[in-house]
């Protein structure tokens, strides 16, 4: 009697040939690995055949289908009542203290067709509605620009220590504020308000040729950009800028205390003005940085694995530069240099919700506005009557914290 042959493995079968659990025919293409495997299966390690770089699944390369359901909402909604706690608080802490549940309602009130009663007079409507409100509005655009552009410069230059501070950007706009101002006469008889404008748009080009001269001098001993030289780079770009800010306002000593008041960081406005300004640079840097937050994810894992996903890495790091300069300029230009906002909201929500920028980039620009409301608060009653500058707050907390970061980055540096 003859033997059969053996039948033929049924689909799903474990071979020799084939990692363990994978059905037949299922051995991934380089599009395959990155966009579709099946729901929790884990991609091969980088020491297999074909496998994924170290970090793929957490930047985001997989379909939003093998990530927790719920995680991503329920961080959206602590963002969003983290900004209503920070403008409510904004608004009711100050030298005139006012009942929160009073200025809640009066808030309401100034969306059409609600009218509540909140029991405050006349003139405490007016410090809600003219003086608080849109120093609180101005601090909530302000903190979720900067923290937004220093995720977006962190996914770009792939670099966790990147920051618009420490890579000169601030520097960049800061000198070109101060020749606007030293120059152009702008607000030469006190503080700066109702900024003109042409100081954004100085702000933008100052901080777009910073940028772009540390990511050339980061290069410069060769195409490789790492980290250790990119900080160095924007640190010494950063002194070349200041020197010159330094000779300006030598050379124009009559706007030294105007300068040197916005230097320190401020969010004191003359009314709305200023809010109606950086507003329109505040949306387009939002939308377009948001829009592109995925591209951020593929960008982490190469160049060359970015263009074999059909990425084009250079437009996309361009794009994305500007987009974040243009932020850093608009909030730079309007409350003067406010240091490791960028540095402190990312991280702490990169460890804490996860490391995929698109959980990054959106849960910075709402946590990074409630802490830059929340800190405006601590800067007005800390010394009340007196005011210490933000930047001087910010500073305070960011010192350690970088401090903190630097230490566990250190595996990057070397």
């Amino acid at each position: 009697m003859s033997v059969p042959p053996p039948a033929t493995p049924p689909a799903g079968t474990p071979s020799s040939s084939r990692p363990g659990g994978l059905p037949s025919g299922a051995e991934l293409s380089s599009s395959d690995r990155a966009g579709g495997l099946p729901s929790g299966a884990e991609p091969p390690s980088p020491g297999r055949s074909g496998g994924l770089p170290s970090g793929v699944r957490g930047a985001g390369l997989l379909p939003a289908g093998s990530r927790p359901a719920g995680v991503r909402k329920r961080w959206l909604v602590a963002g969003v009542l983290a900004v209503l706690v920070a403008l409510l608080a904004g608004v009711s802490l100050g030298p005139v203290s006012l009942p929160p549940g009073s200025v809640a309602a009066e808030l309401l009130n100034l969306i059409p067709g609600v009218h509540l009663d909140s029991g405050l007079t006349e003139r405490e409507i007016a410090i809600v509605t003219e003086l608080r409100l849109p120093r609180v509005v101005l601090g909530l655009l302000v903190g979720g620009l900067l923290a937004l552009a220093g995720g977006c410069y962190q996914g770009v230059f792939r670099n966790p220590l990147a920051d618009p501070y420490l890579l000169g950007v601030a520097a960049g706009a800061g000198l070109a504020v101060t020749a606007v101002i030293a120059l152009g006469g702008a607000g030469r008889q006190g503080a700066i308000s109702g900024l003109p404008l042409t100081i954004p748009l100085a702000a933008f080009a100052g901080s777009l040729l910073a940028v772009t001269m540390t990511y050339l001098l980061g290069a410069a001993g060769g195409r490789s950009r790492s980290p250790a030289m990119l900080i160095l780079a924007g640190v010494a770009v950063s002194a070349f800028l200041s020197a010159g800010q330094t000779y300006l306002l030598q050379r124009h000593s009559d706007s030294i205390q105007p300068v040197y008041s916005w230097l320190l960081g401020r969010l004191a406005t003359a009314g709305w003005h200023d809010v109606l300004l950086v507003l329109p640079y505040a949306a387009l840097t939002t939308v377009v940085v948001l829009l592109h937050r995925r591209e951020l994810d593929v960008l982490a894992v190469g160049d060359d694995e970015a263009k074999s996903l059909g990425l084009h890495p250079q437009r996309s790091r361009y794009l994305l530069i500007a987009a974040a300069s243009l932020g850093t300029a608009a909030a730079v230009s309007a409350t003067g240099l406010i240091g490791f906002v960028g540095i402190i909201v990312p991280h702490t929500v990169r460890l804490l919700a996860g490391s995929s920028y698109r959980v990054i980039l959106p849960l910075s620009l709402l946590f990074g506005a409630a802490f830059l409301a929340l800190t405006d608060v601590v800067a007005r009653t800390a010394a009340a009557p007196a005011e210490v500058p933000i930047g001087v707050v910010t500073a305070l907390l960011g010192g350690p914290f970088f401090v903190l970061v630097l230490r566990t980055a250190r595996r990057v540096l070397t």
